[in-house]
């Protein structure tokens, strides 16, 4: 389920040396739940999807999960999280208040680098439909369509594999 809006940022724009990417804690779960929930790329048609939808303390345990996050503030700004067997990219959120701020390439510079020292070659994701022209952006190639699936999922959704080695 990524998703990565492509709305702009309001207010002043963090430069990089101000943003860091750190491993998720178990306490971050309520934190990353709510960026899901509010998704602006979850609205209308897409609202079910995300709807009741948990990033419990279990999954960030489970999973390799990273939060790009403002160091001065302590503000979330965006997160992924990278299953490895099979290499996935499963979560890609940004903060609707941070999009147009480069944390989506930030967040992608990271996971490149992560799969790479994980061992892997190429990363499966399986896009909302709205973010597939940044995961192209980023160098994603469309490798398919994952058909929907009722009721869980009521739309097609572009498959793409980001290549990493």
């Amino acid at each position: 389920m990524g998703s990565v809006g492509e709305g702009r940022g309001r207010g002043r724009a963090p430069r990089h040396a101000d943003v860091m990417v750190r491993r998720a804690a178990v306490g971050d779960a309520r934190r990353l739940t709510r960026l899901v929930r509010t998704s602006g790329a979850y609205e209308g048609p897409y609202a079910s999807m995300v709807e009741g939808y948990r990033v419990g303390p279990d999954y960030i345990e489970t999973h390799r999960v990273f939060v790009a996050e403002h160091i001065a503030t302590g503000r979330i700004l965006g997160f992924y999280a990278l299953l490895l067997d099979p290499p996935e990219l499963d979560l890609m959120f940004v903060a609707d208040s941070a999009q147009g701020l480069g944390i989506g390439r930030l967040l992608a510079t990271h996971l490149r680098e992560e799969a790479r020292s994980a061992g892997l070659t190429g990363v499966r994701i399986v896009s909302h439909p709205p973010a597939e022209g940044f995961y192209r952006s980023i160098g994603a190639e469309p490798v398919g369509t994952v058909l929907a699936d009722p009721p869980a999922v009521l739309w097609d959704r572009p498959e793409l594999l980001f290549r990493v080695g």
